[in-house]
């Protein structure tokens, strides 16, 4: 009993306690927010998303228990999976279409509720991308062309099936997240601005040859014409009540529970993609500076965890969970306020959504293995005598 007693004090006094208290804080916020934004739906979003956040911290600090270089020697199991599940998903997934052109396969049915797997896969390639370029890197070769179009390859690979599978609204944050990792590793500048320059190219030439589809087309169209009567009033219906029960806030909001519009349910979505809206109508302008703060001092510290860690791949986990939160917060964000095209983007913690929630806070986990794996105990090792094999020779 003493011996339990021990250990438990010996994991509190490791853990990296702001972090602890800041998600803990989120969560509450969070939960808050989509209780009020329900109250328009039958459907109860506040106990799925409980129970996400539940099980979410559960399995979290199951992750924390196995130092996170043991999880990345098993890259290839992890990898595998990951590409095996988005198949899967791509073969055997429920489609959400709509009339606007959305015909996204990405969802799958797991006892009766919806699952998206590329949620989880954002958590594997953290691992599997870290593995990799902390290899690359203490082999010396992050300066070679040929080991870095690989990384960009690895990184390819969960875009373009995410591509396939209509939601190239994930495939960005994966970009972003590779983006991210690949500069805390240290990869040279010119290749990024080598990646800018493939963009500049790219993104006219897929305007014009098709591969955006017509409705992506006009979402980042919409954008420019949304105080337009003479514009599809159904393609910027979202956008324009979004932006309107923000502003309708005011300073201070027109009190929890109690916003109208959110009441009415005039925002689509206003749960899960758009739940910056009712924050906006009920919290006002000092709710959504909250959550702003919130997100921000979530990023310092997975920065401050980062830097301080002992190893490459260590810091580049953290840097991808970085990317991961950065991105997918400036992108809702933007299209709630009408600033950038709505892309499905869900804001990371939030947003309702059960597969969301809870992989985000395996990537919590994640965070917290780093800060208390680095040099700061014993090392928890999956099998004994393991000699970690590479992606170079």
């Amino acid at each position: 009993m003493e011996s339990i007693k021990n250990k438990v004090l010996s994991y509190i006094k490791r853990i990296h306690k702001p972090l602890l208290l800041l998600t803990l804080l989120i969560s509450v916020f969070a939960l808050v927010m989509i209780k009020s934004a329900q109250r328009a739906y039958y459907t109860n979003y506040f106990k799925t998303q409980l129970a996400a956040v539940l099980i979410g911290y559960a399995v979290a600090f199951v992750i924390t228990l196995i130092d996170y270089r043991e999880y990345g020697n098993f890259w290839y199991l992890i990898g595998g999976f990951c590409v095996f599940i988005m198949l899967y998903t791509l073969a055997f997934a429920t489609s959400v279409s709509s009339s606007g052109g959305v015909d996204a396969r990405a969802w799958i049915n797991i006892g009766g509720r919806t699952f998206q797997p590329s949620e989880l896969v954002k958590i594997g390639f953290m691992v599997t991308f870290a593995k990799h370029i902390s290899i690359v890197k203490e082999n010396g070769k992050l300066t070679r062309f040929f080991h870095v179009a690989l990384l960009g390859l690895h990184a390819l690979i969960p875009m373009i099936l995410c591509h396939l599978q209509g939601d190239d609204g994930a495939g960005m944050i994966f970009f972003c997240m590779f983006l991210m990792m690949a500069f805390g590793a240290g990869v040279q500048l010119r290749y990024f601005l080598g990646i800018l320059g493939a963009i500049v190219i790219a993104v006219p030439l897929a305007w014009k040859l098709g591969i955006l589809e017509e409705y992506q087309k006009t979402r980042f169209t919409a954008v420019f014409h949304l105080d337009d009567p003479a514009f599809d009033s159904d393609i910027i219906y979202q956008q324009v009540q979004g932006r309107t029960s923000i502003g309708s806030g005011g300073l201070t909001g027109q009190g929890l529970f109690n916003g109208p519009r959110t009441t009415a349910g005039t925002v689509p979505f206003q749960h899960s993609d758009y739940i910056y809206s009712t924050i906006g109508e009920e919290l006002g302008f000092f709710g959504c500076v909250f959550v702003l703060l919130l997100l921000l001092a979530l990023l310092g510290l997975t920065l401050r965890i980062a830097l301080s860690a002992r190893d490459t791949e260590g810091s580049v986990i953290c840097f991808g969970f970085f990317g991961l939160i950065a991105s997918q917060s400036i992108i809702n964000i933007g299209m709630c306020l009408a600033l950038l095209p709505v892309m499905g983007v869900t804001l990371p913690f939030f947003s309702a959504g059960g597969s969301s929630a809870m992989c985000l806070y395996f990537g919590l986990g994640l965070i917290q293995n780093v800060w208390i794996h680095n040099g700061r105990g014993e090392r928890t090792m999956l099998r004994k005598n393991y000699a970690p094999t590479g992606f170079v020779g």
